[in-house]
This record gives C-alpha cells, structure tokens and sequence, in this order.
C-alpha cells in the first residue's frame, strides 16, 4: 500500500503520477495525517471498473440460476456456441 501525504501531491504532482502509473497501484493520501483520497491511473481505474462489472454479470447470472434459470452443460454450451458461430 502506498501512502503520501496531500503536500506530496501538491509539491510532486509528476512523481505521484508517475507513480500511479508505474505501479498500477492506488495511492493513499492523506490530509493532517488522515485518510483523505485515493489516486489511480486511468488505465487502473478502467481495470478495476472492468472488474467491478464482470463480477457483477457472474453474480446475476449466478442468482439467476439459483433461482431456477435453465443451465447447460459445458457441452450444451459448446454445441448452441457453435450453432451460433455458423449461423453468422
């Protein structure tokens, strides 16, 4: 975990970005030696965002099968794959 004060980021903005996208890593600020926000590159921020979203699909598809949704066995899922890539 990286941690840096508000006064680095005002004195060393390039080196805390450099940082950021270097480690790929969230870095911590803090404010009067409290937890105060969070800096990430773009690209991390996009990562995790991505992340975020495909955990969320394999939840919903998981409650939807819990909650009776027709499932397919892997060679099901091979075969309508297939039938699906030949219909195109």
């Amino acid at each position: 975990m990286i941690i840096k004060a508000s006064a680095a980021l005002r004195n060393d903005y390039a080196a805390i970005s450099n940082m950021a996208k270097e480690t790929k890593e969230p870095i911590y600020i803090t404010k009067n030696g409290e937890g105060d926000l969070v800096l990430m590159s773009i690209d991390a921020f996009e990562k995790r965002e991505q992340t975020l979203q495909l955990r969320a699909k394999v939840l919903q598809a998981e409650q939807e099968r819990l909650d009776g949704a027709e499932t397919y066995s892997i060679s099901e899922a091979r075969k309508r794959l297939r039938e699906r890539v030949n219909d195109i």
